[in-house]
């Protein structure tokens, strides 16, 4: 990257004041992480979660940082140093790494996808959508971030600043016209997404989750709600009519405002025609279409697609047969069949509501010709209010419930089952076990299984670790599973 001047670099901030000489000065990097600083970079001061970062302005000015943009200035200033005092060091983080990355998303037709549940499907499905009409895209989720067709690790839903602009650029640099991102409600509330700018916005629904960190339904809402309110005039808003805050997210949009929907009259109105475990008939505006996808929190994902594909000026001729061809996220009821006939189901489904949608997505297809048996955990150090939910809902809905371990952190294990079983009754308990190895879990579900039930394994869908005590040990669903397969085929 080569070198800015500090004083371009600064005209989209809100700067209260300046300590030494900015004009002239040229920076070298734009850092954030005081372990990361270079000799002539730029340091920003974030008022972080956990950690505040000012604190480390003095090991980052004997590190050679030529300038700091802080809310507050440090007891002792260097003379060799510019310091740059602002309203919001996370707001001025985002917009000083769109200027670092000369504002990449302007070169693109960016679209944000937000809501609790869906994101990431919604995401990738227009990003497979965009490429098979041959465009060259980029993704940006919670499975993976792609640029055009490399993919690359992720550990964020939405990612930092530096790194979210980082990307975009590449994605520009590689050719790419559009890109398709999630938004999560943290990105909104910590300034991840401020300084880009949107060609389209989309709201898959919005269900209980983050309560640990928004603390009220309300805070989550309004979390959501900034990203419609700070989309431009010339960009277009579209929402789920049939959720009940789909409408309020854009009341206060300059965005062009379009609806989507299963139940009401919509802009975009799609419908079930024929459910299976691996397809779905499902008609999309008047339009017939066989799709590779299953159940009806499915079917809005798959309507969202269609219309935020038409509000990007895709040919609906085009889009309407590419809508065969898109292909299940991975993680996302991923259906796998046994040796033995029974089918079995990865899903991250790890809210009440998802899990909801699952469960009865499963019982549509299946009626009362299989058992369904349903083998969930809940994280640790996350939301506490929704375990003993989960517990009860999944009760309900199936046949045999099995509590188990998911990524417990720094929480005992035991605990957490604990938690969930306080939301059983005792007609609950007795098809319910706590198996507190989560390979051993999937292992018995699997035994009970007869041929033409389903065994569901929720939570963790595409993830490949287990998070222990702050360390991350490989562990994945699918695999089990299948190497279970493996195992009846030798028996």
């Amino acid at each position: 990257m080569e070198k800015k001047l500090l004083s371009e670099l600064l005209k989209p901030l809100n700067v209260l004041d300046v300590k030494g000489e900015v004009d002239g000065v040229e920076i070298c990097d734009l850092v954030c992480d005081s372990r990361r600083m270079t000799a002539g970079a730029l340091f920003v001061a974030v008022r972080g979660v956990t950690v505040d970062s000012h604190k480390f302005i003095p090991d980052v000015v004997a590190a050679g940082a030529a300038a700091v943009v802080c809310e507050q200035l440090p007891e002792q200033l260097s003379a060799d140093v510019a310091y740059i005092v602002v309203d919001n060091g996370s707001r001025s983080l985002a917009w000083l790494a769109s200027a670092w990355y000369d504002y990449p998303s302007q070169s693109l037709d960016l679209v944000g996808v937000t809501g609790t549940n869906g994101k990431t499907t919604t995401a990738t499905l227009l990003y497979e959508m965009a490429q098979l009409l041959g465009y060259k895209a980029g993704l940006i989720s919670t499975v993976r971030n792609i640029v055009d067709t490399t993919v690359i690790h992720t550990e964020q839903t939405t990612p930092d600043p530096l790194t979210l602009n980082r990307l975009l650029r590449q994605m520009v640099d590689a050719g790419c016209k559009y890109a398709f991102m999630e938004v999560s409600s943290h990105a909104c509330v910590q300034h991840r997404i401020d300084g880009l700018r949107f060609r389209g916005g989309v709201f898959t629904n919005l269900t209980r989750d983050h309560l640990d960190y928004h603390k009220t339904v309300e805070n989550y809402i309004a979390a959501k709600k900034s990203f419609f309110d700070n989309l431009p005039s010339d960009a277009f808003a579209l929402v789920n009519i049939d959720d009940k805050v789909g409408l309020v997210m854009v009341q206060n949009s300059r965005a062009s405002k379009h609806t989507y929907s299963l139940r009401s009259m919509a802009d975009f109105k799609g419908k079930i025609i024929e459910s299976r475990l691996n397809g779905t008939t499902l008609e999309l505006n008047g339009r017939e279409i066989e799709v590779l996808f299953t159940g009806r929190f499915n079917a809005y994902n798959l309507t969202a697609v269609y219309g935020a594909s038409l509000l990007l000026g895709f040919p609906e001729e085009d889009v309407a047969v590419k809508m065969s061809l898109l292909v299940p996220v991975a993680g996302r009821f991923q259906t796998l069949v046994s040796p033995r006939g029974y089918t079995a189901i990865v899903d991250y489904a790890h809210t009440p509501d998802a899990l909801v949608n699952v469960l009865d997505t499963i019982r549509d297809v299946v009626g009362n010709r299989g058992k369904i048996i349903t083998v969930v955990g809940a994280g640790g150090n996350r939301d506490k209010g929704k375990r003993p939910i989960m517990a009860k809902e999944a009760a309900r809905r199936s046949d045999r419930l099995i509590l188990t371990s998911d990524n417990p952190r720094f929480e005992d294990p035991e605990e957490i089952l604990r938690d969930m079983e306080a939301g059983l009754d005792d007609s609950d308990r007795r098809h319910t076990l706590k198996i507190t190895d989560r390979r051993d879990a999937i292992k018995a579900a699997t035994c009970f299984a007869e041929p033409g039930d389903v065994v569901l394994v929720a939570g963790k869908g595409h993830e490949d670790y287990q998070e222990v005590r702050g360390v991350k040990h490989h562990f994945d669903d699918k695999e089990v599973i299948l190497s279970l397969f493996d195992e009846e085929k030798q028996n």
